[in-house]
């Protein structure tokens, strides 16, 4: 619990970026100065007996001084109504949450791969993988050009499933066809999006003996581990269970089973 802010936050802009997908600006000094790569924050959408009662969580996007973006996709009441904010509204923020991305392991080529709003948590990282001297490359996939972002990231690649935009197919094919045409270093892959994806996807990195870290998704109402709502289940562990919230969200591929 060390470190975690409970604050009430002005909104900065909140302005739609692509299809159905929102930029929310707030600011926060305290969690811009301590926040992680791949770490999130708890967000109460709306006031108490006037909506949607549980938190929604948000992996930290960037930051830009005092400034902290969360980047999501309109999918529910709770989003919706965070969509429709507007500079000067309150939003009580729960935050910086989880652990962060290991980036600080043995490898000289970092592999961005994302699917859909997946993308989240990625310019953070990228400014702190620019930060260390790594090589990156960032593999993207959407359903089509009309959901496609890639402000501050490196070397994009892109996929759409209907071929409006860069390889026509998945963001996972695109990346095995990357990887068996090019030659590389000693690499790490973080990666977030669909769990089919992300399953298949920890298949492929073990196949290819690359190092692979996941940022998962879950249902967390709290974000501390006391509801026990985001689950998943380890490997090789004395535990059977971690939960998403307070053991990640950022976990080896190798770690556990999806």
């Amino acid at each position: 619990m060390s470190g975690i802010i409970q604050q009430t936050c002005p909104v900065m802009s909140c302005e739609e970026v692509a299809e159905k997908t929102y930029l929310l600006r707030f600011i926060s000094s305290e969690i811009a100065a301590s926040v992680r790569p791949g770490q999130f924050v708890n967000v109460q959408a709306a006031e108490i007996n006037q909506g949607p009662l549980l938190r929604r969580p948000f992996s930290i996007s960037r930051i830009d001084g005092d400034s902290v973006d969360i980047l999501f996709h309109v999918i529910g009441a709770g989003t919706d109504l965070l969509s429709k904010k507007h500079e000067g509204d309150d939003l009580n923020i729960i935050g910086p949450l989880g652990r962060s991305f290991h980036v600080d392991a043995e490898y000289d080529n970092a592999f961005i791969v994302a699917g859909g709003i997946g993308i989240a948590p990625f310019p953070l990282l990228t400014s702190d993988l620019q930060k260390r001297n790594k090589h990156i490359e960032t593999f993207l996939g959407f359903r089509n050009s009309g959901m496609v972002i890639t402000s501050h990231l490196n070397n994009v690649h892109i996929a759409t499933d209907d071929g409006s935009q860069g390889f026509n197919g998945n963001v996972l094919q695109l990346f095995e066809s990357y990887i068996n045409k090019n030659k590389f270093g000693k690499a790490k892959i973080f990666a977030c999006g669909p769990t089919v994806m992300l399953k298949a996807l920890t298949h492929f990195a073990h196949n290819q003996n690359i190092c692979c870290e996941l940022s998962l998704e879950g249902q967390m109402a709290c974000g501390i581990g006391i509801c026990q709502g985001c689950a998943v289940e380890r490997n090789n562990s004395t535990e059977k269970y971690a939960l998403v919230c307070k053991d990640g969200p950022t976990f080896l591929s190798t770690e556990v089973n999806l």
